[in-house]
C-alpha cells in the first residue's frame, strides 16, 4: 500500500525527532497509553534507529533504543528478526501497522499514522517535487530572520570546512612550509573558474623558492610561469615571447622542468581580462611586487590593504596584449572582483586555517571580520536568492548561500536543512 501523500523513512525518522506529531492519547497497538519523554539520539550507524529514548508505557518508564518503520512488516524485509542488535529494542514505532493480531518483535507498537498531520506531508512533497530555483522558492523569505542567521552561519562553517581540508592535506605534503601552500593556493584561485586546476599544475611543478631567486626579474618570472604553462612551444614572430622562450630554455635546463601540455587551458566563453595569459602575467606581478606573501597576508591590518595587496598590474607588454603577438588598446588585469573572490575562495579561509592550526583565535577572528566587510558576491546563484527576497548583506552571507544551493537545495536535501525543515513543520 502507497502511503498518500508519499512518505519516506527519512521524513517519517525526521518526524519522530523532532516530535512533529501529536503528542496526546498515544497508544501502543495493544492499547497501553505512552508517554514520548524523549525520542532518543539519532543514530546513522548500523543499529536501531533512535538510541537513548525515554518513554513511559502505561506505568513503567523505559530507557533504550526505538526503531522506526512505514509498515510493522518491514521488520521482517528488513531481516531484523534476525540480527541481534534489534532484540533490545523497548518500542518499535510505523507510519501504518499492517500486521494486526500478530507483532514484529517483542516490545510494543506505535502506530502514528492517525497522529501526524497531513499538511506536513504535503509540504515535504511539494519541496520533494519542485523544480525551481531553489525547492522551497515560494516560501524562503518568509523564514524567520533568527533561523536564517544561525543557518548562515553553518553553512559558512561547511563551506570553509571543504576548503580548509584540501589546504591540510597540502600542508601535510610539504611539512607545514605556509608560504609554498599559500602560493599554490592563490595560484589555484587566480585560475578560477575554469583553469584552476592548470594553475594549480603550474605552480606545483614550479618550486616556489626558485620563482623567488628572480622575484626581481619580470622576464625570468614570465619565462617561468609561460613556460611551465606550456605557452612557450610555438613558432613566434613576437618579440617579447621569443624572449621569454629563450629564457626559459636556459631555466629549463637548469632546473630540469617538466612544463605542462598547453592544450588544458580553457579559453572559451572568457572575457580577455580572464584570460589565462592576463591572469599569469597578473600572479607573476603579484609574486615579483610581494616577497614573504603569506606573511603580507597574517600582517594586513585591514581589510584595504589586503585588497591593494592583489591589486597588481600585469608587466608593460600586458598593457597592450591579451595574447602572443595580439594586440588590445587598453591594459587588461583581474578587476576588483576577481581580487575579492581570491581573498574570499582563498586567501580568509587560509588565514582562519592557520590561526586554527596555531591555536590563535586572533586570526580566526581576522578572517571572519573581514570578509563580513567584503561585498556580496555577484553571480548567477547570489542573483537567484535575490530574486527570491534572499538577500545578502556581505561575502559572509554569500558563501552560506552558494554551500546551501549546492550542497542542500540541488540535492532536495530539505529535512536536513534548518529552512526546509521549518517550512515542511509549518512552525514559526
Amino acid at each position: 500500500m502507497r502511503v498518500n501523500p508519499p512518505l519516506t523513512e527519512e521524513l517519517f525518522q525526521h518526524i519522530w525527532e523532532f516530535r512533529l506529531f501529536q503528542q496526546e492519547h498515544l497508544f501502543t497497538t495493544d492499547g497501553e497509553p505512552v508517554q514520548i519523554i524523549y525520542p532518543g539520539l539519532h543514530n546513522h550507524h548500523d543499529g536501531p534507529d533512535f538510541t537513548g529514548a525515554k518513554i513511559r508505557i502505561s506505568h513503567t518508564l523505559w530507557v533504550g533504543h526505538v526503531e522506526l518503520h512505514l509498515r510493522t512488516s518491514d521488520w521482517f524485509r528488513h531481516r531484523h528478526d534476525q540480527q541481534q542488535q534489534y532484540q533490545r529494542i523497548i518500542l518499535h514505532v510505523v507510519f501504518r501497522h499492517d500486521m494486526p493480531g500478530r507483532e514484529a518483535v517483542n516490545a510494543p507498537c506505535l502506530e502514528l499514522q492517525q497522529y501526524i498531520p497531513k499538511l506536513l506531508l504535503h509540504r515535504y512533497e511539494v519541496l520533494r517535487r519542485s523544480a525551481a530555483f531553489i525547492p522551497c522558492a515560494g516560501r524562503a523569505a518568509q523564514v524567520p530572520l533568527l533561523t536564517w542567521l544561525s543557518w548562515k552561519e553553518r553553512m559558512l562553517a561547511e563551506r570553509w570546512e571543504r576548503k580548509m581540508n584540501a589546504l591540510r592535506a597540502w600542508l601535510l605534503l610539504n611539512k607545514y612550509n605556509w608560504e609554498e601552500v599559500c602560493y599554490w593556493a592563490v595560484a589555484q584561485s587566480f585560475g578560477m573558474p575554469v583553469n584552476a586546476l592548470p594553475f594549480l599544475q603550474v605552480a606545483q611543478s614550479l618550486p616556489y623558492p626558485v620563482l623567488m631567486r628572480y622575484r626581481h626579474q619580470s622576464l625570468h618570472i614570465e619565462a617561468l610561469l609561460f613556460g611551465q604553462a606550456g605557452m612557450l612551444e610555438e613558432d613566434f614572430a613576437d618579440v617579447y615571447a621569443l624572449q621569454l622562450q629563450h629564457e626559459f630554455m636556459h631555466l629549463q635546463h637548469k632546473y630540469r622542468l617538466l612544463p605542462m601540455a598547453g592544450h588544458l587551458w580553457n579559453w572559451l566563453r572568457l572575457r580577455p581580462a580572464a584570460f589565462p595569459t592576463i591572469r599569469l602575467a597578473t600572479f607573476g606581478a603579484l609574486l615579483q611586487q610581494t616577497s614573504h606573501l603569506f606573511s603580507r597576508i597574517l600582517e594586513a591590518p585591514d581589510v584595504t590593504t589586503l585588497e591593494q595587496l592583489f591589486l597588481v598590474q600585469p608587466s608593460a607588454y600586458w598593457h597592450t596584449h591579451y595574447r602572443f603577438g595580439h594586440t588590445v588598446d587598453k591594459t587588461l588585469r583581474p578587476g576588483r572582483q576577481a581580487v575579492y573572490g581570491i581573498l574570499i575562495n582563498t586567501v580568509l579561509p587560509l588565514l582562519f586555517l592557520y590561526g586554527q592550526q596555531q591555536n590563535l583565535k586572533y586570526y580566526q577572528e581576522k578572517a571572519l571580520h573581514f570578509l563580513q566587510q567584503l561585498p556580496a558576491e555577484n553571480n548567477k546563484i547570489t542573483k537567484g536568492w535575490r530574486q527570491l527576497g534572499v538577500h545578502q548583506e556581505n561575502a559572509l552571507e554569500s558563501q552560506a548561500l552558494l554551500q546551501l544551493k549546492q550542497y542542500y537545495c540541488d540535492e532536495k536535501r530539505c529535512l536536513q536543512c534548518a529552512i526546509g525543515a521549518k517550512i515542511i513543520s509549518g512552525r514559526n
